[in-house]
């Protein structure tokens, strides 16, 4: 018998100890409530996890998810977590060969030179002030939209109210983002970068009609009110863990290693059935809040199972002894992999490259972009790494949807690894593979993950890192009060499937958290 039988009802069983499942649990047991968290594998965190996945070598990788965007401050106040967020000082650098010469656009480093870096690009100043008019009309929308994210869902009539900015509202809720891309920008690299924030994890084109990459873009662009991406110092197992750490403080209960197979439910009462590693069990609850997919949701309630989801991402993660040269020796190694390094994302590469994955082909070009997690927070390195110049390298490739994989997984992510490489090496004064750290067992410290593998490593449904296409912030058809709610009334998805979910924000677990709280 495991150790919370015999308790009697739980007033909520959380299936799932990801992020949000976590929120939920540390929310509700400070309210007073009764809290069962049953996790399937032996830690929490979900893909929000740091590990040292290199044999040999003290490095804390954030192994899946690596940046902090959506995660609304009230909720670390709320919950009192004991976690700091360390603001990046580099916006972005994206390479290029202009004139047979090797340049680039810096943005950040404060407004003075990043107006240079645009005119050296371009030529003029006009890039740059578009680039500020367009993205102080994203700021405007970021202001108004995120704080409603913890509020009960808005009706469509009522966020463009909020929102108070026709242009704005047109510009990113009712045509294709391309077409305010295009409106604002004539740079075809300048164009690529603001592109690129619509289409992390989501297989769509500029122009797409379903809008998939307006939503996409949207909510890349509002966190925090500001749209600024942070470094969880310690890696994202530090933020998880302080999670996992209120939540027990609060007095729930988390329980590793029992797998949820089924959950049945008259509306009222439910009993959650679990497995361990040797026996099954059952535990009732009043409440039952599902930190998993829609699909899986399905799968344990017995009910029809939404429409498959497809990623579209390439994983990659590094270990360097040394940051390499760049061939436009005007930028420091150092800020350029700061921020957020495009690789082959102009504009035109963009379309090309959806089109050829569209057609079933790798992209020849795939772009891709690259993050140094310890530039910003040197604390992941262990063992007296950073003061021997190591560094940890993370990689998103775009447009890579799973079906690329389905007939040879292995195969095609050595293919694409290969590729992507390549197009980083292209604006290299070096390869990387020369800066590549070794193991324990003298293998280069690199790992790749396909849609693919993260399905099979983390129940990702088709490798989707949003679990699904990402929903408008606003309430639809049947998407209940809180964006959470299920066709039984005491069911309750707080995953990254839900309405306003996606991303490492906490979002869905603090609304399924205050649907429970509503109704008590």
């Amino acid at each position: 018998m495991s150790a919370f039988e015999g308790h009697g009802t739980y007033d909520a069983v959380i299936v799932g100890g990801g992020h949000n499942g976590l929120v939920a649990a540390a929310y509700l047991a400070r309210a007073g409530r009764s809290v069962l968290v049953l996790e399937r594998l032996d830690h929490t965190g979900g893909a929000a996890v740091s590990t040292r996945p290199f044999p040999g070598v003290d490095a804390r990788l954030s192994r899946y998810s690596y940046l902090v965007s959506l995660l609304p401050r009230k909720i670390l106040r709320d919950l009192g977590l004991d976690v700091r967020l360390q603001p990046r000082t580099v916006s972005s650098y994206t390479p290029v060969e202009r004139g047979g010469r090797a340049t680039g656009l810096l943005v950040g480093g404060g407004e003075q030179r990043t107006r240079e870096a645009f005119a050296r690009l371009t030529g003029s100043d006009r890039e740059y002030e578009a680039w500020q008019r367009f993205y102080d009309l994203t700021g405007r929308v970021a202001q108004r939209v995120f704080p409603t994210l913890t509020e009960p869902l808005p009706t469509r009539d009522e966020l463009r109210r909020r929102v108070d900015d026709e242009d704005a509202w047109r510009a990113l809720f009712e045509e294709p983002v391309g077409v305010a891309i295009e409106e604002h920008f004539t740079d075809d690299l300048v164009r690529g970068v603001v592109l690129t924030d619509a289409l992390i994890g989501t297989f769509a084109d500029a122009h797409d009609p379903s809008l998939a990459q307006n939503r996409c873009f949207l909510y890349h662009v509002i966190g925090g009110g500001t749209g600024a991406w942070d470094v969880p110092v310690g890696g994202m197992g530090a933020l998880t863990d302080a999670l996992a750490d209120a939540a027990r403080a609060a007095g729930a209960v988390v329980a590793t290693g029992h797998e949820v197979l089924r959950v049945q439910s008259d509306g009222r009462e439910a009993e959650v059935t679990y497995r361990t590693r040797d026996r099954e069990g059952t535990v009732a609850a009043r409440h039952v809040l599902v930190n998993a997919s829609p699909q899986a949701l399905a799968a344990l309630t017995g009910d029809e199972p939404p429409e498959p989801a497809e990623g579209a991402q390439l994983k990659v993660n590094m270990l360097l002894e040394r940051l390499p040269r760049l061939r436009d020796t005007s930028v420091d190694p150092r800020e350029a992999f700061a921020g957020t390094f495009h690789i082959a994302e102009g504009y035109e590469q963009l379309a090309t490259a959806h089109a050829q994955a569209a057609a079933g082909e790798l992209p020849a070009a795939p772009p891709s972009e690259i993050y140094c997690h310890s530039l910003t927070d040197p604390t992941i390195l262990g063992d007296g790494l950073a003061e021997r110049g190591w560094h940890t390298l993370t990689l998103f490739g775009l447009h890579t949807p799973a079906r690329l994989f389905a007939e040879d997984n292995d195969a095609v992510r050595e293919e694409l690894l290969t590729a992507t490489l390549e197009q980083l090496d292209a604006h290299l004064d070096e390869p990387l593979t020369e800066c590549l750290a070794t193991d324990a067992d003298g293998r280069p410290c690199i790992e790749a993950r396909t849609p693919l593998d993260l399905e099979r490593d983390l129940r990702l449904p088709g490798g989707n890192i949003f679990h699904r296409a990402l929903s408008w912030p606003y309430a639809q058809e049947g998407t209940g009060r809180w964006g959470v709610e299920t066709r039984h009334a005491n069911v309750l998805l707080c995953g990254a499937g839900a309405v306003r979910g996606g991303g490492v924000s906490g979002v869905p677990g603090h609304n399924a958290a205050m649907a429970v709280l509503e109704r008590a």
